[in-house]
């Protein structure tokens, strides 16, 4: 477990700007030290507005992108090419303006393909993470490079909610997920188990309505009752905000000298 890392920007647009800076060098770092990287994606205002601001970013041609592996941490379980699903929007922000691998690009299953529901689909993905996984990533996700998570007002991330069955799962590495109290109700998530295999867990907050989320899972609150408390990277757990976002946060957390 890593103790987290808190940087506070400006604003929502400095703060997606930095997050695709610090991207670009880090799967830059990662394809140089392995030959290529794997980030884990996630949907939202600030998973969007990174990518679009990654889209923009002069130093986007940098990165080799027919040597990057793109999962997500959730999905909303509709049919493809739904506006509201995660890869569709990620499509639009970004990945259909970069030369992706489309073999590298893990899509989660969609409603009407070959998964009759959200559980069918979980276990398709478990079992193509596992089948990615390697000997010394020693379990049964890969070691991503990156995984990104978005905060909601009620702490949950990707779409584990607080007190649902969801964040309590200890064994699995994806589960299909019911009665989700945000719409769609359905939906398919990773476990905290598969998050915590991550080498560095980064999670996005702006706006004050993430205020009290931010300020509850940084100050000692358990992991079922605030699921973003339980989102930790192996080497690194980095809480990127925007300073609405930060604003109840304890003094003795804020950090004294962010952007």
């Amino acid at each position: 477990m890593s103790t987290p890392q808190i940087v506070v920007h400006r604003d929502k647009e400095l703060m997606a700007q930095a997050a695709a800076a610090r991207l670009i060098t880090k799967i830059v770092d990662a394809q140089a030290a392995r030959g290529s990287a794997s980030v884990v994606l996630t949907g939202g205002r600030n998973g969007n507005g990174l990518l679009a601001a990654l889209a923009e970013a002069p130093a986007r041609d940098a990165v080799d992108w027919s040597r990057l592996d793109l999962w997500w941490g959730d999905e909303r379980f509709l049919p493809q090419g739904d506006p509201e699903r995660n890869a569709t929007q990620a499509r639009e922000a970004l990945l259909d303006a970069v030369d992706l691998d489309p073999a590298r690009v893990h899509y989660m299953p969609a409603a009407d393909g070959s998964h009759d529901d959200a559980d069918a689909a979980a276990e398709a993905y478990a079992a193509e993470l596992a089948k990615a996984a390697r000997p010394e990533d020693h379990g049964p996700v890969p070691s991503f490079d990156v995984l990104l998570l978005g905060v909601g007002p009620d702490t949950h991330v990707a779409s584990l909610f607080p007190e649902m069955p969801g964040v309590r799962e200890a064994e699995r590495t994806v589960v299909g997920v019911h009665g989700a109290p945000k719409p769609p109700p359905t939906r398919v998530s990773l476990t905290l188990p598969a998050i915590r295999a991550a080498r560095e867990v980064w999670l996005l907050a702006a706006g004050e309505d993430k205020a009290n989320a931010v300020a509850l899972a940084l100050s000692g609150a358990g992991e079922i009752q605030a699921p973003a408390a339980g989102a930790y990277g192996r080497s690194r757990t980095l809480w990127l905000l925007d300073a609405a976002a930060a604003a109840r946060l304890p003094r003795g957390l804020y950090p004294p000298a962010s952007p």
